[in-house]
């Protein structure tokens, strides 16, 4: 586990096993080292979709914490879709990345297409998952973000980049696996780091899964109706 606040020095253990079976699994697992934050009033758990909904659900669960989807579309550079110029997410926030879009010399006019182009797909997935209900609100609150692993941590630092405007009391990343590097590096970004695998050989998120079938927009629904239903009184 790489377990940090601010600065501070990595600590903690590997999670008791090597693998996990689905993502579920996986979500069980790291909710255990997210106990400090079990039963608070003031905390909301993020599920990047789509994979990170499955983990994130369990995690809610076992906290007692409310569940929900933080959407977020990366802006890729046209012909070059992998490079970010800046990413778009849930609550209508817009981050741009000022140092690729100057060093490439990118266009004001490329940027509004592009977004507007991944405006549409985050619309349909807000709508597919949420419905008429709106996003929750963030502000003070305790936001944990959750994916099913950190590789380059492309996803998650646009979401962290997203929800910092929405001005969250504390930001927390968990994940049940992530890179070594990645996952320090994201110490530096954030108030909390909760990585609960961390192999020397790392290669892929999905190497640490046995069953890391894609998540359908079907499952993420289903996880978010089932958290749903629990929050009734």
């Amino acid at each position: 586990m790489v377990r940090g606040v601010g600065n501070a020095a990595a600590r903690g253990a590997p999670l008791r096993r090597g693998r996990f079976h689905d993502r579920a699994d996986a979500g069980r697992a790291l909710a255990e080292e997210l106990q400090s934050y079990a039963g608070r009033a003031d905390v909301l758990v993020l599920g990047l979709p789509r994979g990170g909904v499955p983990v994130a659900g369990e995690v809610a669960r076992v906290l007692g914490a409310p569940l929900d989807v933080f959407v977020v579309r990366k802006l890729g550079v046209p012909g070059h879709p992998e490079l970010a110029m800046g990413a778009i997410a849930s609550g209508g926030v817009r981050v741009v990345n000022a140092s690729v879009v100057k060093g490439l010399s990118i266009p004001q006019e490329v940027i509004e297409r592009v977004a507007a182009q991944e405006a549409r797909e985050l619309e349909r997935r807000e709508r597919l998952y949420r419905g008429a209900a709106a996003a929750p609100a963030v502000a003070g609150k305790t936001v944990i973000l959750v994916d099913d692993g950190l590789a380059t941590g492309s996803t998650m630092r646009a979401a962290i980049a997203a929800l910092r405007k929405q001005a969250p009391a504390r930001i927390v990343v968990a994940v049940p696996v992530g890179a070594q590097e990645t996952c320090d590096e994201f110490r530096r970004e954030v108030d909390e780091v909760v990585c609960g695998l961390v192999p020397g050989f790392f290669q892929a998120v999905g190497l640490w899964y046995e069953d890391f079938e894609q998540t359908p927009d079907s499952e993420v629904s289903e996880v978010l109706e089932r958290a749903a239903r629990r929050a009734r009184p």
